[in-house]
């Protein structure tokens, strides 16, 4: 998945979960003028423009077959309250290849995939119809209600945009000015990497709370261009992966974007599990999906959470209370016996909640814990 900073030729992505994609293709019947498409693993529908000239019917292609061919369905969506656009420019069908250098074997590269992602609610709207049309049973006349999560408010075209500066980005993250950030990332596509390097903080507690920031000001942003947040994504697990590197934040900001919007970038959860095979970064993978637990336990549970369960007897406090927490977010009730036995363990330390620090015990932690499992009952494991 992983992919590097120079100009070579890279596998076609998808610009919301950033897991390689397929090559398109055509239909059992194919049409005239059908253009191919695929589906990527997170939903998103996309089509291929060889010449980057047809991106509208590329875009009714897409619209079309995420409505499971509903045309109706399709018309009566409107973009952003109802789904998500996204492209990767320079695209070959022939080698399925993004050539950044816009040339291969002499042939200039101009092709356009194009994505659209319907947001959750419509997914399963678009699945019904889908149903439905198979049994011959009639979808109800009626526009879908609004969605959540919440769209970010449309920017006037004409206004005046402004410039973003390290500093100016350095002081608006430490007042936690979320407000302010995300109107800098519409106007100033410099502003993500400016938050970036905030995190070569030799702070621990600074570190958190610019994860936290940027994963408020991702959420925001990502609702009307996932794109540019994507791309952080990749920079942020390249990072990771570089040896020579330090990874300082990086996996607490990976945790923060998915939890924020687990709808879009849901799908980059299971990519942070390799990094528990180094314990520089074990404590910070355990946190990272103890917050993405907190807002979407599924992900967690479609991983192989349990795993981390040994971790529980770990001889380092930060680790024990951080697979507690993390356990019960998900409702593990397989892990309850061990966790009822660390009720007593009363090792104090540090937990980040909402980027400030928390002090806590593996004790408090572990009573949550059997609190959050029993009130799921039996359900975690349905």
């Amino acid at each position: 998945m992983m992919r590097k900073a120079e100009s070579h030729n890279v596998k076609p992505f998808c610009p919301f979960c950033g897991a390689d994609v397929g090559p398109p293709g055509y239909g059992a019947q194919r049409k005239l003028t059908e253009l191919p498409v695929g589906k990527c693993e997170c939903g998103a529908v996309y089509a291929s423009d060889a010449t980057g000239h047809n991106v509208g019917a590329a875009m009714v292609e897409c619209l079309v077959a995420a409505c499971h061919d509903d045309w109706d369905l399709a018309w009566e969506l409107v973009p952003e309250d109802d789904y998500l656009t996204g492209r990767v420019e320079r695209y070959d069908e022939v080698s399925h290849q993004v050539v950044p250098a816009g040339t291969m074997n002499g042939r200039t590269v101009r092709g356009v995939l194009y994505f659209i992602r319907l947001h959750r609610e419509l997914e399963e709207i678009a699945a019904r119809s889908d149903h439905r049309q198979e049994t011959g049973a009639v979808r109800p006349a009626g526009r879908t209600e609004a969605i959540e999560p919440l769209i970010e408010p449309r920017r006037d075209p004409k206004r005046r945009k402004k410039r973003a500066d390290k500093q100016l980005v350095k002081e608006l993250a430490a007042a936690g000015d979320i407000d302010a950030l995300v109107d800098y990332c519409f106007d100033d596509r410099r502003t993500l990497r400016f938050l970036q390097r905030l995190l070569y903080d030799p702070d621990e507690a600074g570190r958190y709370w610019t994860a936290w920031v940027i994963g408020q000001v991702c959420a925001r942003v990502s609702s009307r261009e996932p794109g540019p947040v994507a791309d952080l994504m990749h920079r942020l697990f390249e990072a990771c992966s570089d040896s020579a590197a330090t990874s300082w934040g990086m996996i607490e900001t990976i945790g923060c974007i998915i939890a924020a919007r687990p709808d879009i970038y849901g799908a980059f959860t299971r990519h942070l599990l390799p990094f528990m095979g180094d314990a520089s970064t074990q404590a910070q993978v355990i946190w990272a999906l103890g917050e993405i637990a907190r807002t979407s336990p599924d992900f967690i549970r479609k991983t192989p959470f349990y795993a981390l369960l040994p971790f529980l007897g770990h001889e380092k406090t930060e680790i024990r209370g951080l697979v507690v927490r993390l356990m019960g977010r998900i409702r593990a009730t397989e892990a309850a016996l061990q966790i009822m036995g660390l009720q007593n363990d009363q090792s104090e330390m540090t937990v980040y909640e909402q980027g400030r620090p928390l002090r806590t015990s593996v004790a408090r932690l572990a009573a949550e814990a059997m609190e959050m499992i029993h009130s799921n009952g039996d359900g975690a494991n349905e």
